[in-house]
């Protein structure tokens, strides 16, 4: 609050420029006339669509690919490598190539999305498989446990941990991915508002959809949170960043 008071005090007295960066207030008028025209909460929901989409497809590759993996030695040495040269390459750069293979449309976007997303959750995911307690495996084995229970009460809950901390480090990535892609001749979402809103010199509507972004993010991480919360609950001490 403190900082948003200094902000609006700069402005207000001149000490820094308006047309460059309009005061917290201004910001919040132009968010109130956008909300009320139907022009903000329809590209939010557009962004949203888009956001959740990439991360449901590029989220469950990576946490099948992981698993796959992670236990089944011949599809690591088949896989692993592969997708690790990948995870090398920026996903930002692969823009060109998508729009030649899909075109400019919501695919593209969506791909985007899912590509930046799969790496963090496969290669925790794959982390959380392969470093199971080797001591609690072995007294798996002693008790009899089958396959499966195995991997139900010893495999999976001891990579919980790194699963939910790659998901949490998805959905960062998820949203900065998302601002670069709705810059890709796009006709909606919080990234075409602010890139048309530049072109214009509107920079209420850019701060609006920066903050917007940043609000989005922090809700996304309190999300995170509140699984690692949930389902660590086990954990003595719970999980707090």
């Amino acid at each position: 609050m403190g900082l948003l008071a200094g902000w609006q005090a700069a402005v207000s007295f001149n000490w820094l420029t308006s047309s460059l960066l309009p005061a917290p207030l201004t910001v919040i008028q132009d968010g109130i006339t956008l909300w009320q025209s139907g022009e903000l909460p329809k590209n939010i929901a557009i962004s949203l669509y888009r956001a959740t989409a990439g991360f449901a497809i590029g989220g469950s590759i990576g946490f099948v690919l992981g698993l796959m993996n992670g236990l089944v030695r011949p599809i690591r040495a088949l896989l692993d490598s592969p997708i690790q040269m990948l995870r090398n390459i920026p996903h930002l750069s692969l823009i060109p190539l998508l729009i030649i293979l899909i075109g400019i449309g919501e695919s593209t976007k969506i791909s985007l999305v899912a590509i930046g997303v799969m790496f963090p959750i496969y290669i925790n995911t794959y982390q959380g498989i392969t470093t199971a307690n080797p001591e609690l495996l072995e007294m798996g084995h002693a008790y009899g446990l089958s396959k499966r229970d195995l991997f139900t009460r010893i495999i999976f809950p001891g990579a919980l941990p790194n699963i939910l901390m790659g998901v949490r480090y998805a959905l960062g990535v998820m949203w900065t991915t998302l601002i670069v892609a709705e810059t890709i001749s796009s006709s909606s979402g919080l990234g075409y508002m602010a890139t048309n809103a530049q072109e214009f010199m509107r920079m209420d509507t850019v701060l609006l959809c920066i903050l917007i972004y940043a609000l989005l993010g922090k809700v996304s991480d309190l999300i995170a949170k509140s699984l690692e919360r949930v389902f660590l609950s086990w954990r003595q001490g719970g999980v707090e960043a």
